[in-house]
């Protein structure tokens, strides 16, 4: 088979990592890719939303499957314009139509679907311009701090939890009157804050029958101690002590059956992965969000996990019999540490040549923001620039290998976090 897979981070990397393994697959391509996915597959020089150059490109190379790693495609519509193509309306794109795609879309839309369905989650308002002093009115019957979202997509940067109501005010001002993040602050949802502590749950289904792979726990602030702004994502280790049989029971039964049940419900197609943001509180588990992909750098822990081929499981989800598909789950744990550029989630320069200083050892590089430079050098491109993926017995053996090979990776500004895992300590 030839698969295309689109997108160029971590994430796409840790794809086409594990579907090169596949003895099904005899053509792999990533567009735009990166300097890591080079070595396993062809990169093609083609953004994630240019869906008439991707339909040009799995027609020359006869692509068989198109894997979509980033939300944006799908949230554009990439499902609905391959349909609606007669002649790429057979290949299987694997992620939901635009409508399904609203689960990460739309935090309104999200949020009253889980309403809908009865899946557990934080007691919420939608507000829009017209509607500020009623927003400020239903601010003052939560307690702080206070949770405001950016009803659509804002490259992660959408989500703020001010500490007073003063605050919460000002930035509540700053998203609706003064489109803090554009188009995406048009509506801003406004939530109780839920006191616990979070993991992402993953889900391949084929819109009936589902998988639930390897959950995860990733750090997204900049700082240790999970203290500065918010990024993409400083690591991530799986699988998540605190979430045992039991808790991941609950998780099953209240929370997936009734999202895929919910689907079905509104006559929603739905064939790819559901990534679930929880929160823990207190032994029971409640939904902050829904992403329709894969998470980054969560994917880096999760198809590490993954025993099974993962071409299966793909074409479980596009042929509509993933229930028939055998997937195990690795028992070792898995951790990823990201070496990101200096600056980063702010300003920072592009274009560092990357160095190791000997051999790479019991662990798995994963390039996000990488390039070649015009001498073959590999060359930073972006804020997160590698995860270091290592296995061991716990999260905390598992960290110590990639922070041992994190060391021997050089390049001008690096900083990475020493402190993935610090909170999972103190339960």
């Amino acid at each position: 088979m030839h698969v295309l897979i689109l997108g160029s981070g971590g994430r796409e990397h840790a794809y086409a990592w594990k579907l090169a393994q596949s003895p099904k697959i005899s053509k792999l391509f990533i567009a735009p890719g990166n300097a890591g996915t080079s070595l396993v597959g062809e990169n093609l020089p083609i953004q994630v939303n240019d869906f008439d150059a991707i339909k040009k490109a799995v027609l020359e190379h006869h692509i068989d499957m198109v894997v979509v790693g980033p939300e944006d495609p799908l949230v554009n519509g990439i499902v609905d314009y391959f349909l609606s193509n007669d002649d790429i309306s057979e290949v299987p794109v694997i992620g939901p139509g635009r409508e399904g795609a609203k689960l990460e879309g739309s935090k309104d839309f999200a949020k009253s679907f889980m309403a809908r369905h009865g899946i557990p989650t934080a007691r919420y308002r939608t507000f829009t311009k017209a509607q500020f002093t009623q927003a400020l009115d239903f601010l003052n019957e939560l307690e702080p701090p206070y949770v405001l979202k950016a009803d659509g997509l804002a490259a992660g940067k959408g989500v703020l939890i001010p500490e007073t109501f003063a605050h919460a005010e000002m930035e509540l001002q700053a998203m609706l009157m003064n489109e803090k993040f554009g188009a995406a602050s048009q509506k801003v949802v406004i939530e109780e804050f839920l006191k616990g502590i979070e993991l992402s749950v993953f889900v391949a289904t084929d819109g009936k029958d589902y998988i639930i792979l390897p959950e995860a726990k990733d750090y997204k602030r900049i700082g240790e101690g999970d203290t500065g702004l918010n990024t993409g994502g400083m690591g991530a280790i799986s699988p998540v002590p605190f979430a045992d049989d039991a808790f991941m029971q609950k998780v099953k039964e209240r929370i997936v059956e009734p999202t895929i049940k919910g689907l079905q419900h509104d006559g929603i197609e739905y064939r790819g992965f559901i990534f679930i943001g929880l929160m823990n509180v207190a032994g029971d588990p409640y939904v902050i969000e829904y992403n329709v992909r894969m998470g980054d750098p969560e994917t880096e822990v999760v198809f590490p996990r993954i025993q099974s081929d993962l071409m299966d499981i793909l074409q479980g989800i596009a042929n509509k019999n993933i229930g028939q598909v055998k997937y195990h789950a690795d028992e070792r744990a898995a951790a990823t540490v990201m070496l990101v550029s200096g600056g980063y989630p702010e300003a920072y320069e592009k274009g560092k040549i990357i160095s190791v200083d000997g051999e790479i050892e019991d662990a798995v590089v994963f390039h996000a923001g990488t390039a070649l430079n015009e001498d073959g050098q590999e060359v930073t491109n972006g804020g997160r620039v590698m995860a270091v993926t290592a296995y061991g017995s716990d999260y905390k053996d598992a960290l110590k290998k990639c922070y041992k090979n994190a060391e021997k990776i050089n390049f001008e500004g690096k900083y990475y976090r020493k402190d993935i895992g610090f909170d999972l300590d103190l339960l």
